[in-house]
């Protein structure tokens, strides 16, 4: 899925922040997002953590992790009782991220 952050750079922090806020950000990607923040904070003009950037950046409330947690546990528990199967945290935050926080 390398072509989801071609021209945009940025979804892939966006993306990792909503897969840190649902409890499956894997160490490598956090440890990139990490890492970054230098960039990050020359990029935006912003000082702070990755996430704290992400959220400026995207003009985040603070409870949109909550919610975003919310509809992680809410939905996981229903597709798997309808499935039978766990659903994959990786989908749901590109579909989230695609449905609610494209700023295009």
């Amino acid at each position: 899925m390398t072509d989801r952050y071609t021209d945009k750079p940025f979804l892939r922090f966006v993306d990792a922040w909503v897969l840190k806020a649902i409890g499956h950000l894997d160490p490598a990607t956090e440890t990139y997002c990490k890492a970054m923040v230098p960039q990050l904070e020359q990029s935006f003009g912003l000082k702070g953590s990755w996430e704290r950037i992400v959220e400026q950046q995207m003009k985040f409330g603070p409870e949109l992790a909550a919610q975003i947690r919310k509809i992680w546990t809410d939905g996981k528990a229903r597709f798997e009782h309808g499935n039978g199967t766990a659903p994959d945290p990786v989908q749901f935050a590109y579909l989230f991220v695609d449905k609610n926080l494209q700023k295009d």
